[in-house]
């Protein structure tokens, strides 16, 4: 038995594992994009090491692209199998995938997939429920949930071939329980061998509420009758910015008439995709949603297109603007950046993690002059962040899933930068009785021997 890591191992994004059975069956786990710096991201160009016509099957954690991105890769490889995931996460997914196809047809030359192709891999999606076990090959699969976003699983995989190593877990993106959304992260009894993310090796969450520090940015654009701005991933993030503003207003934190704006048109449909799905949410909102959007309120405004979205810059009133991309790299937030940021009236609230080399880096960094579409735009806005709103697990939080599981002769720690696992790897040393934790390489292969 053996894993092939052919993505987040030494990064924290292009997530992709072939696990590989005692008799030689293999599945993929995850085949998603590298994003981050350039070095990074030419990760996505060089030729994927394996043959994915071998693979008998797919599954997919979760549907941020960062673990789905690269699965038409998959078809062009010669793989006609099916691509295993949570009826959420297969919802979306393909707008994820869509969209993805979308950016690239304006970059035909590095384009990794278009539209055909992607459409093509959608159609090989094929859902289960969490706790209902599904047989591929040698390979018994078991969903539970991760608590990271809607839908997102970790798994758990028994190979029925013989061998000494027979139940392995693959933890996928674990949540930071507790979400304002989703369910908490469930935890396991025992396993073999652990495949276990470590983004926030070395770091805890600092304490916040986050409801609090954007009540207070809303409150201050109100009172100067200007604009803050939230770049927001549209996956897990936008909703649950929605649905804290929703509650704000219900309790007359911040004006009743204060208009906010979704400008993403992909954080508007995986809005509609969260409303589709009820029961993958908490109990705190599966209660509310009993005759209740948790995502409206009074005051929003769907900014349906290109034109809508330039529109706002004209409106001199008070107003939020929650757009994508996350980390400023790209979507309608870059726009209005560039706008409002000369303006010392803005306000720009920071409230996810910021890459290398992002532009939320670098404002959060405090540059006071920055590159815009190749334009020097000054930065006069003022500029603030929570790292209250993480959807990962802390170190802490790592530690403690992994404490639940009995009998691990094997760790690997992948879905962090070395630091990061170098961090959680000392700490376990310190703490657990794991005699073995490894920290793979891109494109190693290790015998579970």
């Amino acid at each position: 038995m053996r894993i092939k890591f052919l993505g987040a191992a030494g990064t924290v994004t292009g997530s992709s594992y072939v696990l590989t059975s005692h008799s030689g069956q293999s599945i993929l786990i995850d085949q998603g994009m590298f994003q981050g710096t350039e070095d990074v991201e030419s990760l996505n160009y060089e030729k994927y090491d394996y043959d994915t016509s071998q693979l008998i099957g797919a599954i997919l954690t979760h549907a941020h692209l960062d673990h789905c991105g690269r699965l038409p890769l998959l078809l062009k490889g010669g793989y006609r199998g099916e691509i295993w995931m949570t009826a959420p996460t297969a919802s979306l997914a393909e707008v994820v995938l869509l969209d993805s196809a979308k950016i690239a047809k304006f970059d035909k030359e590095r384009a990794l997939y278009d539209k055909s192709l992607a459409i093509r891999t959608i159609e090989r999606f094929k859902t289960t429920g969490y706790h209902k076990p599904i047989s591929l090959g040698d390979f018994n699969i078991t969903f539970y949930d991760a608590g990271h976003i809607l839908g997102s699983a970790s798994l758990e995989v028994e190979d029925t071939s013989g061998g000494e190593y027979k139940k392995i877990i693959f933890s996928g993106d674990l949540g930071n329980t507790p979400e304002d959304l989703v369910r908490a992260t469930e935890f396991f009894d025992s396993a073999d061998v652990v495949v276990m993310e470590s983004t926030y090796g070395g770091r805890q969450h600092p304490d916040g509420d986050p409801k609090k520090t954007i009540q207070q940015e809303i409150n201050k654009i109100e009172q100067t009758n200007s604009t803050l701005l939230l770049p927001a991933f549209s996956l897990e993030r936008t909703q649950e910015i929605l649905h804290l503003i929703k509650h704000l207003k219900e309790e007359e934190k911040v004006e009743y008439n204060t208009p906010v704006y979704l400008d993403s048109p992909m954080a508007e449909r995986a809005t509609e995709i969260y409303r589709d799905y009820p029961g993958y949410f908490n109990d705190h909102i599966q209660q509310e949603m009993k005759g209740k959007d948790p995502f409206d309120f009074p005051g929003l405004i769907i900014s349906k297109s290109s034109h809508d979205s330039q529109r706002l810059q004209a409106d001199r009133g008070k107003k939020v603007i929650i757009a994508g991309s996350g980390m400023m790299v790209g979507g309608r937030i870059v726009g209005h950046a560039a706008h409002y940021l000369p303006m010392e009236s803005t306000r720009l609230l920071i409230v996810g993690y910021q890459g290398d080399e992002t532009l939320g880096r670098e404002l959060l960094e405090g540059e006071t002059e920055v590159e815009i579409d190749g334009e020097s735009i000054k930065v006069k806005a003022t500029v603030t962040d929570t790292q209250a709103m993480s959807g990962h697990a802390d170190e802490d939080q790592l530690l403690d899933w992994l404490n639940h599981i009995k009998g691990v002769k094997k760790l690997f720690l992948t879905h962090g930068d070395n630091d990061a696992r170098e961090a959680v790897q000392n700490r376990i040393k310190k703490e657990m009785n794991i005699s073995q934790i490894i920290l793979p390489n891109l494109n190693q292969e290790i015998d579970l021997v």
